[in-house]
This record gives structure tokens, C-alpha cells and sequence, in this order.
């Protein structure tokens, strides 16, 4: 099996990232609830690198990995 490792700049990225538009306009992709992210995966994720940091986030909170990211929040304070 490969050793993959994470990249850090994309995680730390779904960190400072805010949502730009919707009901979550301006929370960190990071903070934003499973159940929104299921259903913006479910209609489509925009194309494009905030796509890609929304499915980021989606696979890491569905997945039961949310301290990840919770570690990468503290360590940027």
C-alpha cells in the first residue's frame, strides 16, 4: 500500500477559507455543517478550486476526521 500523505496548503486552506455566497456566506468551509455539505454535494459542487475545497471538507467530516482539521485551526491561532 502507498504511503499517501495529505497536503497541508489544501488543508490549511479549507481552514481560511470562507464560504463566499448562501445561507453560510463568510464560515470557514472548514465549520460549515456535514448536513449542508451533503446536500451541496448531492445537487453539484461549483467547479474549480472552491469546489474542490468543499469536497475536500465533505470527505474529511464524513468520514469522522473532523480533528484534522480541528488540529489545523489551532495550530493557525
Amino acid at each position: 500500500m502507498e504511503n499517501v500523505k495529505p497536503d497541508s496548503k489544501i488543508l490549511i486552506e479549507v481552514v481560511q477559507t470562507k464560504m463566499p455566497y448562501g445561507k453560510y456566506k463568510g464560515t470557514p468551509i472548514c465549520d460549515l455543517p456535514v448536513y449542508y455539505l451533503e446536500w451541496l454535494h448531492s445537487r453539484g459542487l461549483p467547479p474549480g478550486k472552491l469546489g474542490m475545497l468543499l469536497a475536500t471538507a465533505f470527505e474529511i467530516k464524513t468520514n469522522g476526521l473532523q480533528v484534522i482539521l480541528n488540529k489545523i485551526k489551532q495550530s493557525l491561532r
